[in-house]
């Protein structure tokens, strides 16, 4: 069993602060993956982990053992990079081989391994070419199969699909997720991508300015944000987000954006005003929770369009309402001219309420 525990890891780089406090564990033979934007520390994370850097404050458990002072060799993980790090002037036999032979593995057992994982892999024909006879993905996976010969007890990738075109990035996420669980090992993803992301995790760690901003399954991260900065991170198009102010009324409530107001029954009111640090709370709500029609509904809001922005399936709807601008998903069939008036109706199932001063979600 082999879990990895981060308990108050940090690392500065003089006065920033790349990693401040982040505390997880990576459960046994789970995909756990560390998104967020480009700086937010997720890499240097990585690089801690695999001991590439040497941590400013906590502590790093790999399996049963604390290996803070461990040098990366004696951790038994693999590190996949994004790019690729073949040896040129190596066939792929010799690139997979290379961790083994440094290990003085017998020549019979490094032989069975390479070709074992790349069977695995579906690589077999390609063991005596060099890396620029390979495509992008072949590369990959040589890159992979020199990380699964070491039989790891971690697997550490560090965005290891992002010099890959679009399909081929769609295909290696499912040959990935498929990968880790034959293998059953514990593996930590770095990516920006939260396609990526959600798509392939057992669970997602959502990091920004060096902090943990949310650590659960991919549905909890996308229904449930932690936080304005996470709602607003997850998903595209991004979440909508309103200034509002709550008024108790009638037993409910309502959410006076200016320019237009939602009515909410008591359960959400009480949660409201129980929870929110004073009246001035922030709406949300996804573009498919927004229905967008041409005639006015029951508690619709009246709109000018923007533009429309087909993507095939559907099409968003650009549209301004006052001075907020707001993306709807409607279906692919609907038309409409730039500044002709529609109706926007909110599912109010699906909104939610952050508290504006903490910036943290209330519902």
């Amino acid at each position: 069993m082999v879990e990895v525990v981060l308990d108050s890891v940090s690392k500065f780089f003089g006065d920033v602060k790349a990693v401040d406090g982040v505390s997880l564990k990576v459960l046994d033979k789970e995909f756990l993956t560390l998104l967020g934007p480009s700086g937010c520390g997720k890499t240097t994370t990585l690089r801690l982990i695999a001991g590439l850097e040497e941590l400013s404050g906590g502590d790093i458990h790999i399996g049963d053992r604390k290996v803070n002072d461990l040098a990366p060799r004696d951790r038994n993980i693999a590190m996949v990079f994004q790019s690729y790090a073949l040896y040129p002037h190596m066939s792929v036999f010799d690139n997979m081989a290379f961790p083994l032979k440094i290990r003085k593995v017998p020549k019979s057992e490094l032989d069975k391994r390479v070709r074992e994982s790349a069977e695995l892999l579906g690589i077999s024909e390609l063991l005596k070419r060099k890396p620029k006879e390979l495509s992008g993905g072949q590369r990959q996976r040589v890159a992979l199969g020199r990380a699964i010969v070491r039989s790891p007890d971690v697997f550490l990738m560090d965005e290891p699909l992002s010099n890959l075109d679009a399909k081929m990035r769609v295909y290696m996420r499912a040959e990935l997720k498929r990968l880790q669980k034959k293998l059953g090992t514990t593996l930590i993803y770095v990516t920006h991508d939260q396609v990526e992301a959600m798509t392939m995790s057992d669970r997602v760690a959502i990091m920004n300015d060096g902090k943990l901003q949310q650590l659960d399954i991919p549905e909890t991260v996308y229904q449930h944000p932690n936080n304005i900065w996470v709602a607003g991170f997850i998903g595209s198009p991004a979440m909508n987000f309103f200034d509002c102010t709550f008024k108790s009324r009638d037993g409910g409530g309502l959410l006076d954006a200016g320019e237009f107001s939602i009515d909410v029954g008591p359960d959400v009111a009480d949660i409201v005003r129980k929870s929110a640090s004073g009246p001035e709370v922030i709406l949300g709500i996804r573009p498919e929770d927004i229905s967008v029609a041409k005639k006015r509904q029951p508690g619709s809001i009246e709109a000018s369009v923007y533009v429309l922005e087909p993507i095939g399936d559907s099409v968003i709807v650009d549209a301004n309402v006052g001075e907020n601008l707001v993306k709807a998903r409607a279906d692919a069939s609907f038309m409409a001219e730039i500044e002709e008036k529609v109706y926007l109706t909110f599912n109010q199932s699906k909104i939610h309420v952050f508290d504006k001063k903490q910036q943290t979600a209330i519902l």
